[in-house]
């Protein structure tokens, strides 16, 4: 097969992944009538689209480009970052899931700002205020992110320039995020999620197997670095504990904290259906989470160990060991990272600026149905539009700016909504002091390389934002009367 031919296929295979994606879009629009069916689907989403969607909506470009360029530079060192991943994930889904669920629909909480304010019965509105700022002055960098993962994609397959891959991603997802809403997000996501799997599973066996087997794969490792194939990257004591797995295992608070996961809970259909649910994003977690660092593993071998770009691994791979066609849809896979994300949280983005901005703060609260529906279009797209100029200004890549908007989301939010949970001295003062202080601590600990080298700002923002929430909520508790 010539170069015109296998390029050809890519295109086919790429082409049709994203005909389908658009369909939906068109098909879940017909069935917005109002804002909590764009905003939470009318919380008519059954137990297996909800955790496929989760879970896909979790992972980003980072999962099949970060997470496998990660581990072409450090080998198995990486795994720290599943297992810290996969505890995270599993304990959202067992610890926050049901009980966020019941207490947003008896609220009658449409946003992650909404069940703060409830919650609190916070009459100043700051508690909706400052959660929604942080949301979109996170959200920003992280869809923008997404957008550089489909740029790269595009450019390592295709040939592209950055900037043509940027604005094709872009379009994509803006288009059927702004026509369908979250519906059209969980349609996809289902597909994207199914997909994203199945690459991370079946391409480290093929590389292996490409490879000679096993044992030619491990000296493939042993050839770049012996580090490589331990989980300690040839460190001890504290540059181990503190350099490799203290930072890698805090990935995991993250996932207890991030309004577009936590959207997926408050959309599903019943608390039974997500204790169904938690069956299978476990499943997903535990099939494909192990399997994601070996693509940038097989990489070494297949590919040699001076790619420019270890974030392009999975592409570049995938057109090695396949023919073209299902090059291009196992490309679609990362694709589908990215998407799966971006419109996730364009959607919890717009959601900020229409039900708590628009809706609540600026006190719209009889617009029409209708009306809302545009605004909220409108919105989607000039928050894709702002991220996409941030997405062609930004050198960074995409696992660090994916790990600065965790950060800043998982302890600005975590602390505060597991212990509204869990926790009844919790107060509006204390919830507050730990948005502000996860927020805060994020933006300065990630400014001071100092600091970073010291401790990863995922562990240290997270403890911050913990202590400020107790200790001010101890501080400020009501006088007995």
């Amino acid at each position: 097969m010539n170069e015109t031919s296998v390029d050809t296929s890519l295109v086919f295979g790429l082409i049709f992944y994203l005909v389908i994606v658009l369909v939906l879009g068109i098909v879940a629009s017909r069935l917005m009538k109002k804002l909590d069916d764009f905003l939470l689907a009318g919380r008519k989403i059954g137990g297996f689209a909800t955790a496929i969607s989760e879970r896909a909506s979790g992972e980003s470009s980072w999962f099949l480009l970060g997470l496998p360029g990660a581990a072409y530079a450090v080998g198995f060192t990486e795994y720290w970052t599943v297992i810290g991943s996969a505890s995270g994930i599993i304990a959202s889904w067992l610890f926050i899931a049901i009980p966020l669920r019941r207490m947003t629909e008896r609220l009658g909480a449409l946003t992650i700002p909404d069940y703060f304010e409830m919650r609190f019965k916070d009459k100043t509105k700051l508690l909706r205020t400052v959660s929604t700022a942080i949301i979109l002055v996170f959200y920003t960098a992280y869809v923008a992110a997404q957008f550089i993962g489909g740029g790269k994609i595009l450019a390592a397959t295709f040939g592209l320039e950055l900037k043509y891959g940027l604005l094709l991603g872009a379009v994509v997802v803006s288009f059927y995020t702004l026509m369908g809403g979250l519906l059209a997000v969980v349609w996809t996501d289902v597909i994207q999620g199914l997909l994203m799997a199945f690459v991370a599973v079946l391409l480290p066996i093929l590389g292996i197997a490409h490879l000679g087997g096993f044992e030619a794969f491990t000296a493939s490792l042993v050839a770049k670095g012996p580090e490589l194939t331990t989980m300690t990257g040839g460190k001890v004591g504290a540059s181990f504990v503190f350099g490799v797995m203290l930072g890698s295992l805090a990935w995991g608070f993250g996932y207890l904290g991030q309004p577009h996961l936590l959207t997926r809970y408050m959309a599903a259909r019943s608390p039974r259906e997500l204790k169904k649910g938690s069956v299978v994003a476990i499943s997903w977690v535990l099939v494909a989470y192990w399997s994601a660092p070996l693509i940038g593993m097989v990489g070494i071998g297949i590919l040699g160990p001076d790619l420019a770009d270890p974030e392009t691994v999975m592409p570049l791979v995938a057109k090695v060991l396949l023919p073209g066609w299902l090059a291009g849809i196992f490309i679609a896979g990362a694709v589908a990272a990215m998407m799966s994300t971006a419109d996730s949280q364009l959607l919890v983005a717009t959601s900020a600026v229409v039900e708590d901005i628009y809706v609540r703060l600026l006190g719209n609260r009889d617009a029409a149905p209708r009306k809302l529906l545009l605004i909220s279009r409108v919105a989607t797209l000039a928050i894709a539009g702002v991220s996409l100029f941030f997405a062609f200004r930004s050198q960074d890549l995409i696992y660090d700016m994916v790990s600065y908007a965790w950060a800043g989301l998982g302890s600005s939010f975590g602390p505060p909504l597991l212990l509204s949970i869990y926790w009844k001295r919790i107060t509006c003062q204390g919830a507050l002091a730990g948005m502000l202080g996860g927020t805060i601590s994020n933006i300065y600990w990630n400014s001071n390389d100092a600091l970073n080298a010291m401790i990863d700002l995922k562990f240290s923002t997270f403890v911050i934002a913990l202590a400020a929430t107790v200790l001010v909520s101890l501080l400020t508790q009501p006088k007995k009367t």
